[in-house]
Parts: C-alpha cells; structure tokens; sequence
C-alpha cells in the first residue's frame, strides 16, 4: 500500500491513509458494533475520521429527497485517461513542491475527475466513495442555486432589483426587508450572521441544527426549521456595499425561487438540470423537519454527475446536445462581480477575486471560475485549458483557507499542463 508522506497530515490530525474509512472500519458489519458506528444522535458523523465515511453515506445518515435524473439516456464521458498528471509539479502558496498526486493525499480526497476537453483524462476514488456513491458537496449546492436563480432572472420569472418580500412578504420583518435578489445572489448582505466554522458559537451551528444537519443538546430551544430560523435573522450594516459569505443568503434565495416555481428546490433542479444532463445517478438534497432543501449545503451527488454539471458551465451552458443553462446566464457568471467588494471580505488566498450568482471568479489569465464547497469540495472550470474539475473530499478542517495553499496551484498546474 502507497503511503502519504508524513508532511501532507492536516496539523493535529492522521494523514489520508491512516484516516482512512475502510482501514479504520466505519459502519462495517450487520450490525456494526458501537466502537464502529457513525451517527447523527449522538453527534459522531461531524466527528474527524468518522467525516471520511458520513461524508459518503448522507443520505443514509439524514432525511432527503430525491433530485431526479429522469428517463433519459446517461451522457457518456469518453474516456481519455492518462498516466502522466499524478507527477505534474508544483509549488504550494506556502513554498513546498508537490505533484497532483501529492495532492490527493494532502486534502484528504475521496474522488477526483479531471475533464479536458469534455474527454475523462483523470478519475480517482479512495475512503468510501465509489464512481456509483453519491457525497455531500456542501457549499458547492449554493452554484446549483444560484444559477436555478440566474436561469430565473434570464427568464423573466425573477426581478434581480425587486426586493426580497416582493417574492417572500414573511421576510418583511427581517433582515432581508430592504435587500434586493441581487444583493441576496452575490451575497453583499448585511446581516447579524456569523459563520466562522471554527468558532462552536458561531451561529452557523444554530442554524443546521434547525435544519437538521446538528443534533440540538438535549433541552435546548430554537427554531426548528430553515425558513423559520431565516424569520428571526436582523439587519447589521448596509447592503450592496461588501461581499460577506453567509449560508443563509442561499436559503432566502432557494425560498424566492420556490415561491416563483411553485415547485420545491429539487424538483426544479431534475426538470432544469439534472434530466437534462444526462445524469448517471440520481443526486440528493437533505431537508428539515417540514421537507424544505438546504439549499446551502445539502447536495449528493456522484463524482462524474459533478463534472458534467461543470462541463456544461465550461461550455457555455451547453452539454448533452443541447442548451441546458442559457450562455448570457453562463457568461454573467464568468463576468463576476466588483472585486473591491469581495476585497472586504479579506480572502488572503484569492485576492482580486469576487462572487456572482453564487460562484467564485478568479479573474486571472484562464478566465477561471469555481464553486466551493467545506472540507475540499469543488468544481474548478478552467475555459482556456478547456479544463474540468471535480472534487469531493473530506479534509478535516472546514475552510477552505485550510485547502487552498495546495489546491490553488495544483489547479494552475494541471490546466497549463493540458494546455500544453
């Protein structure tokens, strides 16, 4: 068995292989015993090692619903697959020389798959994911959202400069009362929110225990579900003038898109998107108490479900023989948003960056833009290498601040070398 080098372990924590799911024996068994077992109840699905398998296995763990990929045939990725990009090298933002295959191993990676030029170059699994498992994507759901929103404004169907309770009159209390849809997309909301993973007072935490990702503490109090915890949520600062990153801006929008739809967030998804991508799998989406989506983080899929999404962004919208996503929504994306925004929100690892209809824009030389997801989940779209990402991973840090010293380059690395 190939081992990882010492220096690639997250600080404090067990390298890649000695973390690793099958090797440590999560949930083997009929039943498992109790010293194996990863559960919601007693919180030990958030709990690094046991991450490396829950983050495989959501939709066993918490209710969800089904996103589905319709009738039609699966859109073939043709296979392509070389055995020269584990060696491509390159430089970490902290100084060390990797590889791609270095890479894997230092974020603690379940499955990557490399599109170039729409052909699978690269696919790789480890831990407990399989090419037919579906894994969480976390933020990466906010993209799938805020291009269903984009799609919605391109239509006609949503006024990005209406206020928000023109489309959810609840929200006219709260901190959204004065907010536009398209403050709401690029997330230039103010709002008494924090979201800091590493703080466990931060109220990220209140707010997936009302949705039902974190068990509350026996006794505790608070709202139960998404949209009521959304009700209570209080203005702090002006809106429009920074880009402040906070879930709970995709869930007021994924609320706007379902009361415009009349349909819930996942079937908008399969109609839209998802049948007409050629899935190869069904995706999930976990939902609170009352059914409602996390539109901020609740999305499975398969690895190679993620990267047709992205080869479809890639190219402009169209993937499948046909135009799924329109290229004006895909090219608003790309455009971005005011970097001097997002510069407030001092992002040391992409400066000169921004964020528009949910997705991060490079703007560098590739034109690159990506969506991100906690603990190393992405989809990194690089149109001038004609290059396409995937990855799903289950880093023991939440932040990708913890992931993008590696990533970063590796990802330049990788797309100058196919365009070579």
């Amino acid at each position: 068995m190939t081992t990882s080098p010492p220096d690639l372990a997250a600080p404090g924590f067990p390298d890649a292989q000695a973390s690793d799911p099958q090797r440590l024996g999560w949930m083997q068994g009929f039943p498992p015993p109790p010293d194996k077992r990863v559960q919601f109840d007693d919180g030990s699905m958030w709990a690094f090692p046991r991450t490396r398998w829950s983050f495989s296995h959501m939709q066993a763990l918490r209710p969800s619903v089904e996103v589905l990929r319709g009738p039609g045939a699966v859109a073939a990725l043709a296979p392509a697959l070389r055995d020269d990009l584990d060696a491509v090298p390159f430089t970490t933002l902290d100084g060390r020389a990797l590889t791609w295959g270095d890479a894997f191993h230092a974020n603690y990676t379940d499955g990557v798959a490399v599109l170039h030029e729409g052909k699978l170059v690269y696919e790789r699994y480890a831990g407990a994911l399989q090419p037919q498992g579906r894994h969480i994507s976390f933020s990466v759901t906010k993209s799938f959202v805020g291009t269903l929103a984009a799609m919605l404004v391109h239509s006609g169907a949503i006024d990005p400069e209406s206020l928000v309770p023109h489309y959810v009159p609840e929200l006219k209390d709260s901190a959204y009362a004065d907010a536009s849809v398209r403050q709401v997309m690029d997330m230039t909301i103010g709002v008494a929110y924090s979201e800091v993973y590493s703080d466990p007072q931060a109220d990220i935490w209140n707010y997936t225990r009302a949705g039902g990702f974190v068990p509350y503490p026996p006794g505790a109090s608070g709202p139960r579900t998404l949209c009521d915890f959304l009700l209570g949520l209080r203005k702090e600062g002006a809106h429009g003038q920074a880009f402040a990153y906070k879930t709970v801006n995709t869930d007021v929008l994924a609320w706007v898109i379902r009361r415009v739809t009349g349909q819930s967030l996942a079937d908008l998804m399969s109609s839209l998107l998802w049948s007409r991508l050629g899935a190869e799998h069904n995706a999930f989406m976990n939902v609170d108490s009352v059914g409602t989506e996390f539109g901020g983080g609740g999305l499975s899929t398969s690895l190679r479900d993620l990267a047709r999404f992205g080869e479809a962004l890639r190219q402009d919208g169209w993937f499948n023989g046909q135009q799924i996503i329109p290229a004006a929504v895909v090219a608003d994306i790309r455009r971005g948003a005011d970097p001097a925004h997002f510069a407030k929100a001092g992002y040391t690892t992409l400066p000169g960056w921004s964020y528009r209809n949910m997705w991060w824009v490079a703007h560098d030389d590739h034109g690159c833009f990506t969506a991100r997801g906690v603990h190393g989940q992405v989809i990194w779209i690089d149109p001038k290498a004609k290059m396409v990402i995937a990855r799903y991973a289950s880093h023991p840090l939440a932040a990708n601040v913890n992931l993008d010293p590696t990533s970063l380059p590796a990802y330049a690395a990788l797309g100058r070398h196919l365009l070579r």
